[in-house]
């Protein structure tokens, strides 16, 4: 079936009966799924659901509730505005956001009950903005165990614990967690993951003699929680595999008993029969081979769709070819072929990726990037349609 929910941005959802051009279609059981998939693989440990960024394009809001009616515990953002949007919506489930400036909105967090990630500079402003909130701060302290992001440096780590252990005595704070983020855990045949272990092992014993009652310590994403039960500790936080993506070159999300949950597609605008030697679009950097059809996608880099996508995999009206030519702002051109008739594909759809048709990681690589940044990159613009298994067909 179909169902209708507010989206958390600006992005439309559309409902089942209204007609459409374009549109990601967000299944929410493959949501549920995947999380109770990664919460029986993680167990004992929680599962956060790592909903920044519009839950990776698919919708914060929507995904956030699906997360946590699949047993996700947690909810995290990179910015206190996307956590603040999210409690704005009735959302109470336990929430970290760990990506500040100067004028994140710390005070109006805190009062939310958001926990915050403190990497050093802001341990200062948060505790003013406690002070501020007459409410004290819940905080994670990130140590930088070798991604050279954000979080505190080993050498640093004693001054940064001991300065909020004094903010904590004043009652302006309590530390809660310690976390890291790993570099290259989607190799996991690489050492760098081990040395980041050994050095989130130590910070979380200083953090302890230090006198903090943590409550818990996370460090995996994804491609750890799948690949190093090792870095499981106290939570694990669930990003990529939650929209049911692979992180591993080598492996399918079918070979991790996981679901795509966005399917991108589009009506056919336009189609034409066109002579052998036609170029197609900016720079004729494709020409036909022979006299063929060709159909237009009305997706293009305002969509989202990559401008260096080149010859990526595309399923219309049933029939997989190939993108021919550059991507432009709001469209691009199929070679279908000679044998195909332009009036039977006006409206047909186009699938680009997800359910019944190519891969994410398929476009992906045709544009050089990979399957995190393919889904998180479709724009405001393209409408999302939220449904309940195999697109609406059937339940989970």
């Amino acid at each position: 079936m179909s169902i209708e929910i507010e989206p958390s941005s600006a992005a439309v959802a559309l409902p089942a009966e209204q007609p459409w051009e374009r549109r990601a279609v967000i299944d929410l059981s493959a949501i549920r799924h995947n999380v109770r998939r990664i919460a029986d693989l993680a167990a004992p440990a929680q599962v956060m659901a790592v909903v920044k960024a519009d839950a990776y394009g698919h919708g914060a809001l929507p995904v956030a509730k699906a997360a946590l009616e699949a047993g996700a515990t947690w909810l995290g953002t990179a910015h206190a505005t996307e956590a603040l949007a999210l409690r704005a919506a009735g959302l109470t489930a336990p929430l970290l956001a760990w990506l500040h400036t100067t004028d994140t909105p710390f005070a109006e967090a805190i009062a939310a009950n958001i926990d915050l990630g403190v990497s050093g500079w802001d341990l200062d402003h948060i505790a003013a903005a406690a002070r501020t909130a007459a409410q004290p701060a819940r905080i994670h302290l990130k140590i930088d165990t070798g991604l050279g992001r954000n979080g505190c440096t080993p050498d640093g780590w004693p001054d940064l614990l001991a300065a909020a252990a004094a903010y904590q005595e004043e009652g302006v704070l309590r530390v809660v967690g310690v976390f890291s983020h790993l570099a290259v855990a989607d190799e996991p045949e690489r050492p760098e993951t081990d040395e980041q272990l050994t050095a989130f092992r130590t910070a979380v014993a200083l953090a302890e003699e230090a006198g903090f009652g943590l409550e818990v310590r996370h460090t995996a994403n994804t491609p750890a929680i799948l690949s190093r039960p090792d870095t499981h500790f106290d939570m694990v936080r669930l990003g990529l595999g939650m929209y049911g993506l692979s992180p591993f070159a080598d492996q399918t999300s079918a070979d991790l008993g996981l679901r795509p949950a966005m399917r991108l597609v589009a009506r056919v605008a336009n189609a034409k029969r066109v002579p052998a030697g036609q170029g197609i679009s900016y720079g004729l950097t494709y020409r036909t081979a022979g006299p063929t059809t060709v159909a237009l996608v009305p997706l293009g880099y305002a969509d989202g769709i990559p401008r260096t996508a080149q010859a990526a995999p595309v399923l219309v009206a049933g029939a997989l070819r190939r993108s021919s030519g550059r991507v432009a702002m709001d469209q691009f051109v199929v070679d279908m072929g000679a044998d195909v008739e332009p009036a039977d594909l006006i409206g047909a759809e186009a699938v680009l990726f997800g359910d019944g048709g190519p891969a994410a990681e398929a476009w992906a690589a045709s544009a050089g990037t990979i399957n995190y940044e393919m889904v998180t990159r479709i724009s405001e613009r393209v409408p999302r349609h939220y449904v309940e298994g195999s697109w609406g067909e059937h339940g989970e």
